[in-house]
């Protein structure tokens, strides 16, 4: 079996009195969709900020590529969309993909064809050319993930990435996110659409900081003995 991608070990994770990660432990594998599900305070963005690097957990260990993060030789091989965007407001779409895809490591002439890409994955073709202060909510969102598309990475982290984006959009992403499963790339989702759940291959459920599920959706449906990932969502909350 190939190594992991993600390989979180008994993870915790306190805010002053508040303990937001209780050990927690679970692994991506390549070519694997991983939804990391739970409501809004459950830990989520946590779990990503320490996996990458961004927070240093109180306890446990943190590996991706089999390294501890921080560490940006990895930057080019992860793309990491983030709960807030994080855009530059003055700059084109097409400025900020360059800007981004050049930070990544991508040569020029590479760049210019992963530019046409990823904007045509996430319908941004049009407005390439329009600064980001005039985009809506939802243009953003698709505009960071056209961002985290980049360079093709090896590793995906999408925090809550199709919040503010519509129906017929989102089943594109997820098209997308199925093909690259199919190229062996490692994806993590987080997200509260409980019928995106359905879509991944293993679902990680975290209440109030533990991971109290982590299975297939059929699995844990069976388990549960309901029809829905909600439901399963829900009758575990209730116990």
């Amino acid at each position: 079996m190939e190594a992991a991608v993600i390989d979180l070990k008994h993870l915790e994770k306190s805010f002053g009195k508040k303990q937001v990660l209780l050990d927690v432990s679970f692994q991506v594998q390549p070519g694997e969709i991983v939804g990391l599900i739970g409501p809004s305070g459950s830990g989520k963005s946590t779990i990503i900020k320490v996996m990458l690097g961004m927070e240093v957990s109180d306890a446990g260990e943190a590996t991706v590529f089999d390294l501890q993060m921080p560490q940006r030789a990895l930057l080019a091989n992860i793309g990491y969309m983030a709960q807030s965007d994080a855009l530059y407001e003055q700059l084109t779409a097409k400025e900020n993909l360059i800007f981004f895809g050049q930070m990544k490591g991508l040569k020029k002439q590479e760049l210019n064809a992963e530019v046409t890409r990823v904007a045509e994955v996430v319908k941004l073709t049009d407005d390439l050319n329009n600064k980001v202060e005039g985009f809506s909510g939802g243009m953003k969102r698709r505009l960071s993930l056209a961002l985290a598309l980049l360079g093709d990475p090896a590793l995906l982290v999408l925090d809550e990435p199709t919040v503010g984006i519509d129906p017929a959009l989102r089943r594109q992403v997820w098209a997308e996110l199925k093909r690259l499963k199919e190229l062996d790339r490692a994806i993590l989702v987080t997200t509260h659409v409980m019928d995106e759940a359905e879509l991944t291959d293993r679902v990680a459920l975290l209440l109030g900081g533990r991971l109290i599920a982590n299975d297939q959706p059929a699995a844990l449906k069976e388990q549960y003995q309901v029809s829905s990932i909600e439901d399963v969502f829900l009758k575990a909350e209730g116990e």
